[in-house]
């Protein structure tokens, strides 16, 4: 679901299993493309060569695919991702009147025949990985200075994975393995020769930054090795979101909490926005004027149903929906809409099941107060109850609240009826600010699809 802080600290420099694995999307495609030129007995020419840039660009690094738990769900990314980037393609193709010089039976052959190949690449990948970083040179030998809870979590991500080329090799550590539960090869003070005499080429320091002497004598010691030293200072034993490391004048800085859409990609971000709900609100009218007739006739009352919300960074906002209950419930206590619930008309459970009820918000993207993809708004009411009970709640409020969002299309749409429940949804809305992507918002728009034509968890 999400990149661990240790993962994450690694893929800071990719090694040769990381690059591998991000080149598998964008080298699967092109072959594939290649190889339908070739069966439809055309050449691989100036105008596939262009093609192969601009997918290329879109799949680099391998993004179709994420960890899922099953065959299914991979599937379902690589499908998703794929149907957004075609979708583009063919946009890009249509604007620029180039879609002509292509075989259209290749092309067809090629957009059907991808997802298949990047399934058993993807599928096949975690077997072969690890025989290829065997061959001599592309593995080293890393050890861990500090036996903590920092340094042990890195050292079961090494353990686990295959893609950084690391091979962990043991912890130093001035306290003795009797006393941590872990094989430890020695004190803090015989890292130096151990390293020397053993062929090893990376040292992760995990002290805590409490230890500074200790930190600057280890350093002392080892400037006469040729190791890679990496200092995983100990603030990644809080949940960073967007981390990066910025300077103010020469000075560096860590962000430990910041928005996805910082500079840039908040102009992309936004104008999508605006471009997709500006185009989604003319093809709809029609829907919304018989929707609103429809409420009007389905019970008293409004046809809209406005209601407070938390915006981006934690300012309220009002939210547009058309009305499905009898009662318009906005004050200190707000009861969530569960299965059966009686204040719900039957054309309200109709709007809710189909989540057109929710249509009203594309108003809302062009004000400005939601994104299309992002966490979905709660009620003042819950947040007010949510941000005692689960930490980092309210980090979800670092953007504008969406539409749909990443915790919707993976089984948490609807009531949220316990605790547990709602930690659930949280972890998945920021595990969306941590890993945003333009093609991310596609993937979750299309699942999102596929999820209302179930109507799972939708009443």
């Amino acid at each position: 679901m999400q990149a661990t802080r240790e993962t994450r600290l690694l893929h800071s420099q990719p090694g040769p299993g990381a690059l591998l694995q991000a080149a598998v999307d964008p080298l699967v495609s092109i072959a594939t493309l290649a190889a339908a030129a070739s069966a439809f007995g055309g050449r691989f020419d100036g105008a596939c060569l262009i093609l192969s840039l601009l997918v290329f660009a879109l799949t680099f690094p391998g993004s179709l695919a994420r960890e899922t738990g099953s065959a299914g769900e991979l599937m379902l990314d690589i499908v998703t991702g794929w149907v957004a980037i075609v979708g583009l393609l063919v946009l890009l193709g249509w604007a620029s009147r180039t879609l002509g010089a292509f075989d259209q039976r290749m092309l067809l052959a090629w957009a059907l025949s991808t997802p298949i190949a990047l399934f058993a690449a993807h599928r096949a990948l975690p077997q072969i990985l690890p025989r290829i970083l065997a061959v001599e040179g592309l593995r080293k030998n890393a050890v861990i200075a500090g036996a903590n809870d920092l340094g042990r979590g890195l050292a079961a991500r090494l353990r686990a994975s295959h893609v950084h080329g690391v091979r962990f090799v043991g912890y130093f550590d001035d306290r003795g393995s009797n006393r941590i539960n872990e094989k430890v090869l020695g004190p803090l003070s015989a890292l130096g020769d151990y390293v020397r005499a053993n062929n090893i080429e990376i040292i992760y320091i995990a002290l805590p930054m409490a230890s500074q002497p200790r930190i600057l004598k280890i350093l002392e010691e080892l400037h006469d090795t040729t190791c890679s030293i990496y200092f995983v200072p100990d603030i990644f034993v809080f949940d960073l979101i967007q981390a990066r490391v910025d300077s103010i004048g020469d000075l560096p800085v860590v962000a430990v909490c910041e928005t996805p859409f910082y500079g840039f990609n908040g102009l992309i971000k936004r104008l999508s926005d605006f471009i997709l709900a500006s185009a989604i609100l003319v093809l709809i009218t029609p829907i919304l004027i018989a929707i609103g007739i429809g409420v009007k006739m389905s019970s008293p009352g409004p046809i809209l149903f406005k209601q407070r919300r938390y915006g981006v960074d934690g300012r309220k906002i009002v939210v547009y929906k058309f009305r499905t209950m009898t009662v318009a419930e906005d004050g200190d206590v707000v009861r969530q809409a569960t299965k059966n619930d009686a204040r719900i008309t039957k054309f309200g459970a109709f709007l809710r099941k189909t989540s057109l009820d929710e249509l009203p918000q594309f108003i809302n993207v062009l004000q400005g107060r939601m994104s299309v993809v992002g966490p979905r708004p709660h009620a003042v009411a819950h947040n007010e109850l949510y941000r005692k009970l689960i930490r980092g709640y309210m980090i979800r409020h670092k953007v504008r609240p969406g539409i749909t969002g990443l915790a919707q299309v993976n089984g948490f749409r609807g009531e949220t009826e316990t605790v547990d429940k709602m930690k659930g949804r949280i972890e998945y809305d920021l595990a969306y600010l941590r890993n945003w992507s333009v093609l991310l918002d596609l993937q979750i728009v299309l699942k999102t699809v596929v999820v209302v034509l179930r109507k799972q968890n939708a009443y």
